[in-house]
C-alpha cells in the first residue's frame, strides 16, 4: 500500500513562524516534521502555528512526533499553537491532552489575533 508524502513549509510571520502540513503524518515524516521546526525556530518567534488543514492522516506515531515538537516548543519556551485540525484530529487533540497544553483554534487569522501582546 502506497503512503501518502509529508510536507512542512514555513512562513514567517512578525511575531509568528507557521509551519504549514501537509500529507500524512506518520514515521516517514520524522526528518521533515523536525527540519520544520528547526527552521521555524531558527528565527525566535514568539509563537509557532502548526496549520492542519491539509493533513489527511496521523497514526499514533505521529501523534508522537506532535508530543515531541511540544516538547521542544515548551522547552524552549515557545507557545505553540494549532488551527486548521478537522473535527476528528481535534478529538484526537482531546483524547490525547495535547489540547491541554496547545491552544486550538478553527483558522490562522484567529490564530494570529490570539497572540498575547509582547511584554516590553
Amino acid at each position: 500500500m502506497a503512503t501518502a508524502s509529508f510536507e512542512a513549509h514555513i512562513r514567517h510571520r512578525t511575531r509568528a513562524a507557521i509551519i504549514d502540513l501537509q500529507g500524512e503524518i506518520n514515521n516517514f515524516a520524522a526528518d521533515a516534521l523536525d527540519s520544520a521546526y528547526t527552521e521555524a525556530v531558527s528565527g525566535h518567534p514568539e509563537t509557532i502555528l502548526l496549520n492542519f488543514s491539509q493533513v489527511s492522516y496521523m497514526n499514533s506515531v505521529g501523534i508522537a512526533l506532535i508530543v515531541g515538537i511540544l516538547k521542544r516548543a515548551l522547552k524552549a519556551k515557545c507557545p505553540l499553537m494549532v488551527y486548521g485540525l478537522s473535527e476528528h484530529f481535534v478529538e484526537i487533540f482531546r483524547i490525547t491532552r495535547l489540547a491541554d497544553f496547545m491552544s486550538i483554534f478553527s483558522d490562522e487569522a484567529q490564530a494570529l489575533n490570539s497572540i498575547p501582546p509582547s511584554r516590553p
